[in-house]
């Protein structure tokens, strides 16, 4: 399948989630591998918004393990309540740190990172991920990403298997 995303240039950020998730919704009901679209995803989140890092953590074996992602090299795995993705997973709720520097165990995969929002994946129930996204400017995310992101989770895990 060809994926093709078209988002018009100079709108804002919102504009542009609002843009991206029918496509996305076109693009998964072609699509149900989690592994393939996991992948597709974080390279269109990365190429729309170009944050420092857009990835995913899958929880696998009692820790969180590096998935399909997009920019510098990463940790390759997180105990639960550890770090941001930890903590995200952990409590099962998104979460927006305007400074690393300032989140209590923070996990610096990169020095490069700054800000931060993590999305815990939950499926029937239960947690089995995180989608994390690192900028490298301060005070980067907001509570539109975090409303235009959560709905972005639900359409990956109501479309994968």
């Amino acid at each position: 399948m060809e994926v093709d995303i078209q988002l018009s240039s100079g709108i804002d950020k919102e504009q542009t989630y609002q843009e991206l998730i029918p496509q996305l919704e076109a693009y998964f009901s072609g699509e149900d591998d989690f592994i393939a679209n996991l992948a597709n995803l974080s390279a269109i989140l990365q190429e729309a918004f170009d944050f420092l890092w857009t990835g995913f953590y899958i929880w696998k074996f009692d820790e969180l393990v590096l998935g399909p992602f997009q920019g510098p090299m990463a940790c390759t795995r997180i105990q639960s309540g550890k770090g941001v993705c930890g903590t995200a997973f952990e409590k099962g709720e998104t979460l927006i740190v305007p400074d690393v520097d300032k989140f209590p165990g923070h996990i610096a995969c990169s020095v490069l990172s700054r800000s931060e929002i993590v999305v815990p994946m939950i499926k029937n129930g239960e947690a089995i991920g995180v989608l994390d996204i690192d900028s490298s400017e301060l005070d980067h995310f907001d509570e539109i990403d975090a409303k235009y992101l959560e709905q972005i989770v639900a359409l990956l895990l109501n479309s994968s298997n």
